[in-house]
């Protein structure tokens, strides 16, 4: 049988995907997995995925493309060429995936699982009810396991991923402290000037810091890592990326991609988590963890990208003496 998973959206809800991917290849010969551009690099990350198909859906994203008549022809082409004999699409608690099911459906899929509130008419073979309040990870595996593909024997479900084997010649030898101070939007960051405290406290506490960033942040990767730290901004993709994070003692950052790489590779993390959208949905999974941040905040469950409150308070009433407690804890080996 072969089979295909859709998550269209971000890196980091790609990954949030993997166990449900692992769950699927377990019962399929082969897995697809059709994810958008920011996703991709995540995807290619995966246990279990055989090929990945990348597609901008024009429904996804913060800037979307148009509706465009031959790019919705090519993508559907490319999904009918795969032929695969089901799909799993995933989606965000606030997202439908009929928009997918109906681009699907005109592939000629024709076993389709998703979950909906929304009626599918013929879109949806499989129409599954989420539990209100599960993780995103728990949710795509209990679609899966409705879809006809339980979890495997021995997996225990969290997030796993491939990755480089080391990271020493970018971090050098002994333990260290990362501190990811970028977000994809900016109600779900900490102050840059917050961050740079952090990493003289943890500094000045003894902890070698290592900051990481992408190539679009290495402004603010030097920034925080100063003098104290050693600023990696831009010079990881993600298999290197993974490999730092696996190496860390605990990781510092905010609710975003490697957020959820450092889980997946099994390193504490402290989340500098802003609540404009839950943590139970979308926290760190399955590590030991320290929640830092206002989680009743006025912003709360607004999905706003940019912070609706003057002074960002859900954040930034948090301290750099926070952090360092919260790291000491789970390097002692609390949660």
């Amino acid at each position: 049988m072969r089979a295909l998973v859709v998550r269209l959206d971000s890196f980091g809800d790609v990954l949030l995907a993997g166990p449900a991917v692992r769950a699927v290849a377990h019962r399929a010969e082969r897995v697809t997995l059709l994810c958008g551009p920011r996703g991709a690099p995540a995807a290619r990350l995966l246990p279990g995925v055989a090929e990945v198909l990348v597609w901008e859906a024009p429904w996804v994203g913060f800037t979307p493309p148009p509706v465009d008549r031959a790019d919705i022809d090519r993508i559907v082409n490319r999904l009918a060429a795969a032929r695969p004999d089901a799909a799993l699409i995933l989606t965000s608690f606030h997202q439908s995936p009929l928009p997918a099911a109906l681009l699907l459906r005109m592939a000629g899929v024709p076993h389709i699982a998703a979950d909906s509130v929304d009626a599918p008419g013929s879109l949806l073979d499989v129409r599954h009810q989420r539990a209100p309040h599960a993780h995103e990870a728990q949710a795509a595996l209990d679609l899966a396991e409705a879809a006809g593909f339980p979890r495997p024997p021995g997996d225990g479900g969290l997030l796993r991923v491939r990755h480089a084997p080391a990271a020493q010649e970018l971090t050098g030898p002994g333990p260290y402290v990362v501190v990811h101070p970028g977000a994809s939007v900016a109600a779900r960051r900490w102050s840059p000037e917050r961050c740079a405290h952090a990493v003289r406290l943890l500094a000045g506490a003894g902890h070698r810091v290592v900051v990481t960033g992408g190539p679009d942040e290495r402004e603010l990767t030097a920034l925080v890592a100063g003098r104290d730290g050693l600023d990696l901004g831009g010079r990881t993709e993600p298999p290197q990326l993974a490999a730092v994070l696996a190496a860390a003692g605990a990781v510092v950052t905010g609710n975003t991609g490697p957020a959820h790489l450092a889980a997946a590779v099994g390193t504490p993390i402290v989340s500098l988590f802003s609540p404009v959208v839950p943590a139970e949905r979308w926290g760190p999974y399955g590590v030991p963890h320290v929640l830092l941040g206002d989680q009743q905040a006025p912003c709360v469950g607004t999905r706003a990208r940019e912070c609706p409150v003057p002074g960002h308070p859900c954040l930034d009433e948090v301290t750099a003496e926070d952090v360092l407690a919260a790291v000491e804890k789970l390097l002692e080996g609390g949660e």
